[in-house]
């Protein structure tokens, strides 16, 4: 059981018959064992997405000559695909300012060995959660920002990001806007979090507006970055039930709790490749 290597094939292409019976023959012909699988059509762009995890007991041919034959099946269909090693761990970049609540989870999950990614380091533009991140044992690095200075900055954390090879960067309450250009650059390699309140309650105080309103429900979204600001794709939501007898400091722990587990949620579903972009929607598998 131990010496099989197991992958995962993900890929979405333009919906027509016989696709699932082509994927399913090559992989029947060349001995790639299913172990799961998932899929979904989308009925309004006829795009079909398609998550396989499979383990070479009975493969016939080395791994890259399976790839070297999924290739030339992928491009008779358009498709969009990636094959990976099923163990395989990303490495992360964790970004974060003052508030540490989310920065706190992802490193706890991270260091139970719930989250299966290697965290390479923490960039923020404060100095406050150091000390938090040094106890775990990862690298701190400190890039101050200013109007000024925001180009340079962001040039830091993407020179940081290609030193180490980074496959992912996690705003965990990073409480700058990138520019365009970078959310460009890191179009779908970049998941941020922010309360579900918005647009109706904007600002540094959005749980004390809520409580102010009167709201019964407080929640947290995760999406991929994108230029317009707090509106890319979404990844996952939650929702936690208020009620009149909750002051806003209750709300403001309770808010900061969905926010920090919405986004770990986020991150796993992103590491085990169950996200596929669907245009400015995700599919989840």
């Amino acid at each position: 059981m131990t010496d099989r290597n197991q992958y995962v094939l993900t890929y979405k292409c333009p919906d027509e018959l016989g696709i699932f019976a082509e994927v399913s023959k090559l992989f029947f012909d060349n001995g790639a064992f299913v172990t799961g699988s998932s899929h979904y059509t989308d009925p309004q762009n006829n795009t079909c997405f398609y998550r396989k995890v499979f383990d070479d007991r009975f493969l016939s041919v080395d791994i890259s000559l399976f790839e070297e034959k999924f290739a030339q099946l992928a491009d008779r269909f358009h498709m969009e695909y990636r094959i990976t090693p099923l163990d395989y761990r990303p490495r992360l970049l964790l970004a974060v300012s003052k508030y540490d609540h989310c920065l706190n989870v992802l490193l706890t999950k991270w260091k139970s060995g719930v989250l299966p990614a290697d965290i390479v380091g923490v960039v923020s533009n404060h100095d406050d959660c150091r000390g938090l991140v040094e106890w775990y044992g990862i690298p701190y690095h400190h890039f101050p920002i200013s109007k000024e200075t925001k180009p340079q900055q962001e040039a830091q954390i993407l020179s940081l990001m290609k030193m180490e090879r980074v496959d992912l960067l996690v705003l965990a309450r990073y409480m700058q806007v990138l520019s365009d250009n970078m959310c460009q650059k890191l179009a779908g390699k970049a998941i941020n979090i922010h309360h579900s309140f918005l647009p109706s309650f904007k600002g540094a105080k959005p749980y004390h507006q809520a409580h102010a309103r009167g709201v019964k429900l407080i929640g947290a979204t995760a999406h991929y970055v994108t230029p317009d600001l707090d509106e890319g794709p979404i990844i996952a939501q939650d929702v936690k039930p208020v009620t009149h007898a909750h002051t806003a400091a209750d709300m403001v722990v309770l808010g900061h709790d969905t926010e920090a587990t919405t986004l770990a949620h986020a991150v796993k579903l992103h590491i085990e490749q169950r996200v596929l972009l669907n245009g400015a929607r995700t599919v989840v598998l």
